[in-house]
């Protein structure tokens, strides 16, 4: 009996170290994938930020470059016109 007795004790000693040490290591996983996610989530938004500063930034190059297309585009139709225009009064 006493036998038993001493390997009830230990083996509820041993269970209960176990789940202890289960509890803390559970603990220590959520907070570790906590804190991977927590870095993944901040590199994420940095790389869409910096993303949509790019597109921004090309939107201004392209409207930029639109723009100046257009002013000589619009040269040349006014050199067009006052070369047709000589020709007619010639």
């Amino acid at each position: 009996m006493e036998k038993f007795a001493i390997g009830l004790v230990i083996g509820g000693l041993s269970g209960a170290l176990l789940a202890t040490n289960n509890y803390k290591m559970r603990t220590l996983i959520k907070k570790g994938q906590e804190e991977v996610q927590m870095k993944l989530d901040k590199l994420m938004d940095e790389k869409i930020d910096e993303m949509s500063n790019a597109v921004e930034k090309a939107k201004e190059e392209v409207s930029e470059t639109a723009d100046s297309v257009k002013e000589h585009a619009e040269e040349l139709t006014d050199k067009a016109r006052k070369s047709f225009r000589k020709k007619e009064n010639a």
